[in-house]
């Protein structure tokens, strides 16, 4: 019998004599990109790498418009501002995301409603959507989360019926593609983030995407104090330009992005297509060995799914078939084989700890109702709690830049944990 690694045995993969492949990617071309920003003293404010990948990250994502920002947070809440989303609005969104979809429709006073998620893909439910639409619902935020798409024909439908705001957070989908149509194209706004744990990253730093030039004017001034560039048109990259004090037609605030993390954009962005290939022929190789495999289950590929794009790697774990082995333990059991963190989920934002909105009552505390209202806990989530606490399993992306082999040995340690689970049961 092979004794697993947590129980002192040896692991499947020993990380220190076979690293996995490193993250994040970069090389000579972002040292000299860097070096060329240091050398050129535009730093920020509107400096010609930022124009450079506005203007490549609009094109590759087959929209108009796209309007970098200092992060995937401020971009959500410039998103909602934007479409005029605010005091006495309603933003429905799933109950499975990072804490920020939420807490930035606090930020601009809006309520969050919450809903549950699909088992299958555990994006946003779209039968808990529409029974959650009221008088007061002005936008959708659906999140595509760790590779999956959350179903948009259904999200776009519901809300064509309701006339409501799409925002799609896409800070686990640069790149991805719904009916052949990219992550961030769909609804009326997309918004990314480039933290560095993302597939496209620059250490921080984000991005919006739009095809209406309405919504593009306004999300421009907002990241640039207000300002709008002189000789603003259609015709006019957005980032680009000189501008001026004078005319300041929408309150903003300050979050640009740097020229520093626009260089190394617009170099890590011509890599992304080979590696969201690479990812995908190996996400569906790994699927595959998992469906043959006893108590784990790949997430659900949609069929309309026409590209993948992973964050991390995610799929369900049924502990009734590892003898009722917690999942916290499987993960535990899988980290110590494959040397490399394997994590639960989010946590549920009824339950989630960094969510705790009403500790911030000098910013969003409008009267007793609204504190009633945005209280996390008056939502009920057994789907996004299912996936928490019981199912969850999800590796880092760079897993899946690496060799068939090191596919095989994922499954592999999968099966030598199944097969001797009984040393985890005593």
């Amino acid at each position: 019998m092979n004794s697993l690694a947590i129980k002192g045995g040896s692991p499947a993969r020993d990380s220190k004599t076979n690293p996995w492949p490193k993250w994040p990617v970069w090389d000579e071309k972002e040292e000299k990109a860097l070096l060329d920003v240091l050398n050129s003293g535009v730093w920020s404010y509107n400096g010609p790498k930022e124009t450079e990948f506005n203007k490549n990250f609009a094109e590759y994502s087959g929209v108009k418009y796209a309007i970098s920002a200092a992060n995937g947070t401020v971009t959500l809440q410039m998103a909602l501002e934007a479409c005029g989303i605010g005091v006495g609005h309603e933003v429905i969104l799933p109950g499975l995301t990072w804490q920020a979809t939420a807490a930035t429709i606090l930020d601009v006073n809006a309520t969050p409603v919450i809903v549950d998620v699909c088992e299958d893909t555990w994006c946003i439910d779209p039968k808990a959507v529409e029974a959650a639409i009221t008088p007061r619902t002005k936008a959708i935020v659906p999140v595509h989360l760790y590779g999956s798409f959350a179903n948009m024909d259904e999200i776009l439908r519901i809300a064509k019926k309701h006339n409501l705001y799409v925002i799609e957070d896409c800070a686990h989908k640069h790149g991805g593609e719904w009916n052949g149509k990219k992550a961030g194209s769909i609804g009326d706004v997309g918004s990314f983030s480039f933290q560095l744990s993302k597939h496209l990253t620059a250490g921080e730093g984000g991005v919006l995407t739009t095809n209406n030039f309405e919504i593009a004017e306004r999300l421009d001034a907002l990241r640039n104090c207000g300002r709008r560039p002189e000789g603003m048109s259609k015709e006019v990259d957005k980032g680009a330009g000189l501008y001026s004090d004078q005319g300041n037609f929408y309150q903003g605030g300050n979050f640009r992005i740097t020229e520093f993390q626009a260089a190394i954009l617009v170099e890590a962005l011509k890599r992304l297509p080979e590696q969201n290939a690479v990812r995908d022929a190996n996400g569906i190789y790994l699927n595959s060995l998992l469906a043959d495999l006893p108590g784990v289950k790949p997430m659900k590929r949609d069929e309309r799914e026409t590209k993948e794009a992973y964050f991390n790697f995610a799929f369900r774990y049924f502990k009734d078939e590892f003898k009722g082995l917690p999942v916290a333990k499987f993960r535990e059991a899988l980290t110590a084989e494959i040397g490399i963190q394997v994590s639960a989920s989010y946590e549920p934002l009824n339950k989630c700890s960094l969510y705790v909105p009403l500790t911030k009552p000098c910013r969003h505390k409008l009267n007793d109702e609204y504190w009633a209202a945005i209280n996390p806990k008056r939502f009920d989530l057994p789907v996004c709690d299912r996936v928490h606490f019981e199912e969850s399993v999800c590796i880092h992306h760079k897993i899946l830049l690496g060799t068939k082999a090191d596919i095989d040995m994922i499954a592999s340690a999968i099966r030598k944990i199944y097969d001797n689970v009984e040393l985890l049961t005593v």
